[in-house]
Parts: structure tokens; sequence; C-alpha cells
């Protein structure tokens, strides 16, 4: 036996989205089905067709 416990298997929250690029699970960004952690998504934004307004 471990001394530590198993880490919790989540269903719903924060912890459940991960980044399909990185495989992150901080900052994803979900809307439009993005599901890209706000890194990858400045490097590939403009590709998905994004403009930056500064």
């Amino acid at each position: 036996m471990g001394k530590f416990k198993q880490p919790i298997i989540r269903k719903y929250g924060r912890g459940v989205q991960v980044c399909i690029r990185c495989g992150s699970k901080d900052a994803v960004i979900q809307k439009y089905g993005l599901y890209l952690c706000r890194q990858c998504f400045r490097e590939v934004a403009y590709s998905l067709g994004f403009k930056k307004y500064s």
C-alpha cells in the first residue's frame, strides 16, 4: 500500500477540460468547441480565423 491516496477522478468542473493540443488542464477555452488552453490558442488563433483588435 502506498502512502498517498489515488487522485480523484473528476466528472465535472475545471479539472475535466483538457487542452487537445498540449494536455494542460488550466485556462482551457471551451467556447465554440475549441478546447485549447490560452497559450495554445494564442499560437493558432490567426490560422483558425480569429483577428486581433487593438
